[in-house]
């Protein structure tokens, strides 16, 4: 690469930031702009829910960089600077201002932009959503002892913050379309362990509810459910998902369904143009399927892969999915993709009750993914399990006397030889 190329990368969340870092780990002298529409130099999601909500975390910890390393490493951060065009046929990203900033490869890291309701009331003050910086400290400062805080959506987000809500005193209600909270994801069993979680720490759960107004003069008062459940509300938080920040690609010709369509060195049709992160909807060579994952590892993990592939270099993007969550005293990991109806049973290592297990979703025999709960240091063991696609004795995948590593297949003769 020359000195004169310039790799430009549209967002400037964790996966932008970590592409950045990687361009030029890798030895890129060339010139490197990120260009992101918040105030704030990148940071990472997790905490957001998490330690920042709980003040486990400082608030400094979420930034992915010291405020001075991209000076220090040449890198042009441009923060609050919104890219509104990308030119394909010139090579150019327009901003707001009118700026046409030419570029020899781009990384589209839009990330996602969170889902509103679609109900009267959703715009009075008080009606809060959870996906920036900004966000998390408005919410932060919403859950007080004794708030009334109306959450909607059980998804990992929505119980993420009812549990940082009960921590600090609020009195929590959470309003969920399905029966369980999570359930579309973990199934029943499972999901049940968290509405059990949860009601153990005074959470009040409204299923199969629908929010039909949310009711206040110039700040929120209350939530009316469909049924004409009244709930008293001081905060409310909507958690119901986010959708792909893909205008920029729709706009720019390039091939949009559910994300931006990168192949496994994630990149698009056009050899210029890579995605990584929430936006990117990336051929799994593993997995042998498209998928679009908003998880922070998948951030972490595939800025640097699309860092390397814009580098000429050859990848194959084939992280497993991996995620996990802290509440209360539950601590969670899940590696591994188990999408809704894949899994023809759901195998228990461990004591559902004392929260202390792992959950195997499997089809066939195969373990698809798993889950640990309150048991540590098995990720690597059940990232083999998941990669092997090797049917596995599922009674002895249930005994917890069992140990995981006897029911890995053995390595191939040539790995055992390289050892």
């Amino acid at each position: 690469m020359s000195t004169t190329d310039r790799f430009v990368i549209v967002g400037a969340g964790l996966a932008g930031a970590r592409a950045a870092q990687t361009l030029r780990e890798e030895g890129f002298a060339g010139g490197v702009v990120v260009l992101g529409d918040e105030p704030e130099r990148p940071y990472e999601r997790p905490p957001l829910s998490k330690g920042l909500l709980t003040g486990a975390a400082e608030p400094d910890s979420v930034f992915v960089h010291d405020a001075g390393w991209y000076a220090a490493h040449d890198v042009d951060l441009r923060t609050a600077t919104r890219a509104v065009a990308v030119d394909r046929a010139a090579r150019t990203v327009r901003l707001a201002d009118g700026e046409q900033l030419r570029y020899d490869k781009l990384l589209l890291a839009t990330g996602a932009t969170a889902r509103d309701l679609a109900a009267p009331g959703v715009h009075l003050a008080g009606v809060l959503r959870l996906r920036t910086l900004a966000d998390s400290r408005r919410i932060g400062a919403a859950l007080v002892d004794g708030a009334r805080v109306v959450i909607v959506g059980a998804g990992w987000i929505g119980l993420e913050v009812a549990a940082a809500a009960r921590r600090r005193g609020a009195t929590v209600d959470v309003v969920e379309t399905a029966a369980l909270p999570l359930r579309r994801v973990l199934g029943d069993e499972i999901a049940r362990v968290f509405a059990d979680l949860h009601r153990d720490h005074g959470v009040t759960f409204h299923f199969g509810a629908e929010v039909h107004e949310i009711h206040g003069t110039d700040r929120v008062c209350s939530v009316r459910l469909a049924d004409g459940t009244e709930l008293p509300a001081d905060a409310v938080v909507v958690a119901v998902g986010v959708r792909p920040n893909t205008e920029l690609a729709t706009a720019a010709g390039l091939a949009v369904e559910n994300g931006i369509h990168v192949d496994a060195s994630l990149r698009t049709a056009d050899p210029d143009v890579h995605a990584a992160g929430d936006v990117a909807n990336a051929y799994h060579p593993v997995l042998r399927r498209r998928l679009r994952v908003e998880h922070w590892a998948n951030a972490l993990h595939g800025g640097p892969a699309a860092a390397r592939a814009m580098l000429g270099q050859p990848v194959s993007y084939d992280d497993l999915p991996y995620f996990y969550t802290d509440q209360y005293e539950l601590g969670m990991e899940y590696i591994g993709h188990a999408p809704p109806g894949a899994a023809d049973r759901v195998v228990v290592r461990g004591d559902l009750a004392k929260r202390e297990f792992i959950a195997f979703w499997t089809a066939g025999g195969r373990v698809l993914a798993g889950m640990n709960v309150n048991v540590w240091d098995v990720v690597p063991a059940i990232r083999r399990l998941v990669t092997a696609a090797h049917p596995v004795d599922l009674d002895r995948l249930a005994d917890p006397d069992v140990p995981l590593a006897d029911l890995l297949p053995p390595d191939p003769p040539a790995a055992r030889q390289a050892g």
